[in-house]
């Protein structure tokens, strides 16, 4: 039986201090998430690497329900906007829009069926912080965003095209951040492949990705048996991962202070992850 692989490169985050993670420098500050409700139409939803399989909307529903019930237990502000019919992969509401301590990227979404999903969520997210838009023909999901400090990693993928890697560094180097690419070649997004830990750690599944982006992280791999399974939630020492990778959460777990699991079965089936379910982002003080 293969075992699980823990990579820790030469240029990690303990050997290299400059790409630590960026402390959070404001801890009295809640987190808040949106989320939305299942599509009664979620069955045709976009499929690139999967096959249609049916989908039990009620069982969708109860999950993404416990979804918001474990982000509340980690006193997460959870806003919830109601799912849409004509957009069946509306409950994936990570991939509308990028939300940093300082402003909001509204994506400019790869599949043609998506692009009207981001007119719903950016009047709310107005309210929270300045925005900003990517416009074709550059395309940007918000699903091939990876944040750890102050580095975003972009996946090119199917969804994004350089142009999009390209009109996100334009808008957020001048904030002090810097944008990597990474060559997604299995999963539909970036974050289908990699999920984060803690400030120094991704787990990655690199037979989708190109792990040697991550320069100065420790990495961990999932196991060949679970490749649906490097992706999280998390908020501070809190980390989710999916139900039903157990080799995955035993590696995972010495590195976080609270970790749990979360069945998405119904939403696998339409090529969704645990992240894809909300947009996750500290509440400011002010606008930027």
């Amino acid at each position: 039986m293969p075992t699980v692989e823990t990579l820790i490169a030469d240029d990690s985050a303990t050997a290299d201090p400059l790409w630590r993670a960026r402390p959070f420098a404001q801890k009295r500050h809640g987190f808040i998430a949106l989320t939305r409700g299942v599509s009664n139409n979620i069955g045709a939803c976009e499929l690139t690497y999967r096959c249609r399989e049916e989908i039990d909307h009620a069982k969708a529903e109860l999950q993404l329900q416990q979804y918001r019930d474990l982000l509340r237990q980690w006193d997460v502000d959870v806003i919830t906007i109601p799912g849409s019919s004509s957009h069946p992969d509306c409950c994936f509401v990570q991939d509308t829009a990028i939300v940093l301590e300082e402003i909001c990227v509204v994506a400019s979404m790869g599949a043609v069926t998506r692009r009207d999903e981001t007119e719903d969520v950016e009047g709310l997210l107005s309210d929270y912080r300045t925005l900003h838009r990517i416009f074709l023909p550059a395309t940007l999901d918000g699903g091939d965003v990876v944040q750890v400090g102050s580095r975003l990693f972009v996946g090119l993928s199917t969804r994004t095209n350089l142009q999009g890697h390209d009109a996100l560094r334009e808008i957020v180097e001048p904030f002090g951040y810097e944008v990597v690419p990474v060559i997604v070649n299995g999963g539909l997004h970036l974050t289908t492949g990699c999920g984060v830990v803690n400030d120094e750690t991704v787990i990655l599944n690199p037979r989708w990705l190109d792990a040697s982006a991550f320069t100065g992280l420790r990495r961990l791999q999932v196991p060949e048996t679970e490749p649906w399974a490097a992706n999280t939630i998390r908020i501070e020492e809190h980390v989710c991962v999916e139900a039903g990778a157990p080799r995955t959460f035993d590696l995972v777990h010495p590195y976080v202070g609270r970790l749990e699991t979360l069945d998405i079965s119904e939403f696998r089936k339409a090529e969704g992850s645990l992240s894809c379910l909300s947009i996750i982002f500290r509440e400011a003080i002010q606008k930027s």
